[in-house]
């Protein structure tokens, strides 16, 4: 499996053991969040919400199958789980934020959207446990760091990595990754993709990875 972010939210998840290739896609926004818009085909493509830093479906190229909303989905062979929460933020807080697990390549993975409080024992349920974590840590619209590292010790994945931070260019006002590698107290591991087979997965100590844009 490849995994490389493109941004904000959005990740492009490449399986490499179907014979097909498949591509799934996370929370592609628009440009006019100050970077540039992912363009690239897609098979597979999971919204958390409708705001358009998370939903911009159109930019991407093939005719990907969509999902977004809460449910169990098999599509190519990729089983996906999603399951409601709130979206952070006072003024979203009735926004309903979906957060997916993905099963790929023998790797369980969780996207967690614009997550804004702990999780629920229902909640745990599905995402317990799994070995990515694709988590929001940069506070006011998600999950703050310190926030983040609670959620992350609900879940105990073995590999971190984080998302929905200020990065150059992005004209949303939200906090830099580094008060969550502060609060997690982990020296992460910095790379351009993140290519992992299940055989790769850390057996002990929990990874942190930060990948670059």
């Amino acid at each position: 499996m490849i995994i490389t972010w493109q941004g904000h939210s959005c990740f492009k998840i490449q399986d490499k053991l179907s014979t097909d290739g498949i591509t799934v896609v996370t929370d592609p926004f628009d440009k006019k969040i100050g970077l540039k818009a992912p363009s690239f085909e897609a098979n597979i493509v999971t919204i958390s919400h409708d705001h358009y830093d998370h939903n911009n479906v159109g930019a991407l190229r093939g005719a990907p199958y969509v999902i977004k909303t809460a449910g169990e989905f098999d599509v190519k062979g990729v089983a996906i789980y999603g399951v409601e929460s709130k979206h952070g933020g006072e003024k979203e807080k009735n926004t309903v934020n979906v957060m997916y697990r993905y099963e790929i390549d023998n790797i369980s993975i969780a996207h967690l959207g614009d997550l804004g409080e702990a999780l629920s024992d229902k909640q745990l349920e599905l995402l317990a446990g799994v070995d990515i974590l694709l988590i929001p840590v940069g506070g006011k619209y998600t999950l703050d760091a310190k926030k983040a590292v609670e959620v992350v010790s609900q879940i105990e994945p073995r590999i971190v990595i984080p998302m929905h931070y200020k990065v150059d260019g992005l004209e949303i006002d939200i906090d830099g990754v580094d008060k969550f590698i502060r609060e997690i107290g982990i020296k992460p591991i910095e790379e351009e993709k993140l290519k992992i087979s299940k055989k790769d997965l850390p057996a002990e100590d929990m990874q942190v990875v930060i990948l670059s844009l």
